[in-house]
């Protein structure tokens, strides 16, 4: 994988506008143990909220780094127009980035611009099947961690994240996909892969988010059971547009 000429400076595969708009929705990541929101996942949305889809089909290869450049700008200026206290989790995808040094330029100037901290920002790496070079993602990983931001793993355990991308990748988070979330309650063959990954984690030193949670009976079997108390899912919030969304109650113990 090429990497950018100029390390030092803005990245010019990642500058210039878009041939279209879009914007944000928020949902929220929470810490059932500590009853406490911890952060807001960014999630790409139209101009007037439509759907992902539709924003990331106009997306071609020649824009794919302009535009994982824009998300993260637009991520940064609205969840500073919102005053939001958490951490902020953006998606990126690993072959967007040549260079971390100069694709990461713009989210500096943002930050800077809007008082936002390094470590409240976590980039969800998505797509990790498209990566063929698992030695550049770890060193996006490792330029991001001595930046002193956070990194996670997105939809673990399904398709291609899967466990074996540790033996090479130090993420600070799994976010475990709904997949195996799904009915975990009354399945007994995701109940003992959940704990499994739980239990792998810890030993690792890696929190786990459990996603795409979606009735109390999972939230509660994934705290009481599994030991995993970082939820998200429409259990707790559906995504609000250009907004952070209300909490209707944490899950009890």
């Amino acid at each position: 994988m090429s990497n950018c000429a100029r390390t030092d400076q803005h990245c010019p595969r990642c500058e210039g506008p878009l041939p279209f708009e879009f914007s944000m929705a928020f949902q929220p990541i929470v810490d059932v143990a500590t009853q406490r929101i911890v952060a807001h996942e960014a999630l790409v949305r139209g101009v007037n909220g439509e759907s992902a889809f539709k924003v990331l089909s106009q997306v071609s290869n020649a824009l794919l780094y302009r535009f994982d450049q824009a998300c993260r700008v637009k991520a940064i200026e609205l969840a500073s127009q919102l005053d939001m206290t958490t951490a902020l989790s953006i998606n990126f995808l690993p072959n967007a980035v040549y260079a971390p040094e100069a694709c990461i330029q713009a989210t500096l100037a943002i930050s800077e611009q809007v008082g936002w901290p390094a470590e409240r920002l976590v980039f969800e790496i998505t797509e990790t099947e498209s990566v063929t070079d698992r030695a550049h993602l770890r060193n996006i990983i490792d330029a991001y961690h001595q930046m002193g931001f956070t990194t996670a793993l997105d939809d673990f355990g399904k398709g291609h994240a899967n466990l074996d991308l540790l033996t090479e990748l130090r993420p600070d988070k799994l976010k475990i996909d709904r997949d195996l979330v799904m009915d975990c309650h009354r399945d007994t063959r995701r109940q003992i892969l959940l704990k499994a990954v739980a239990d792998i984690a810890t030993q690792l030193d890696i929190e786990t988010v459990a996603e795409g949670i979606e009735c109390r009976d999972e939230a509660r079997w994934l705290h009481e059971e599994a030991g995993i108390v970082q939820h998200q899912g429409f259990y707790y919030a559906r995504p609000a547009f250009e907004a952070l969304p209300p909490i209707p109650g944490f899950v009890a113990s």
